[in-house]
């Protein structure tokens, strides 16, 4: 998974560059986040979930640049260092919640549980986020 997230970052930034944050992340960052997740939840074998792993690397690779990007873009410059400490307290909050709702669906329901809900709220949310981001300033 690192590997792909490191191999995978650079080309998406230029990527990015091209055809604009936004599209990349909630396009191509979102199908593969949910193809990564159905993959390992349905895994039957070390080689399936190897290569779950190898999408997920994928999906960190076309989105965490870039949506440090999208703060860099849309934040002047003399905010971007509260901007950035923002940005990631409030991702580690969510991550607390979202690890223990993952945890409880494991609990609950087996291990294809939480993949199978990661799947489906991103597949429920990427419309919103597309329509927010699109109301969304503009990059500078």
């Amino acid at each position: 998974m690192n590997v792909v997230y490191a191999l995978s970052a650079y080309p998406a930034g230029r990527l990015s560059d091209r055809l604009g944050r936004r599209l990349v992340l909630v396009a191509a960052g979102a199908a593969i986040y949910v193809a990564a997740n159905l993959v390992l939840a349905f895994a039957e074998t070390v080689t399936a979930a190897f290569f779950g792993a190898t999408l997920w690397g994928l999906h960190l690779g076309l989105t965490q640049g870039l949506l440090a990007g999208l703060v860099a873009d849309t934040v002047p410059a003399r905010r971007r260092g509260a901007a950035f400490g923002v940005f990631h307290f409030t991702t580690g909050v969510a991550l607390l919640p979202a690890n223990l709702a993952a945890g409880l669906a494991w609990d609950a329901f087996g291990p294809q549980a939480p993949f199978l809900l990661a799947a489906a709220l991103v597949a429920i949310a990427v419309p919103g986020l597309a329509f927010v981001m699109r109301q969304a300033p503009k990059p500078r």
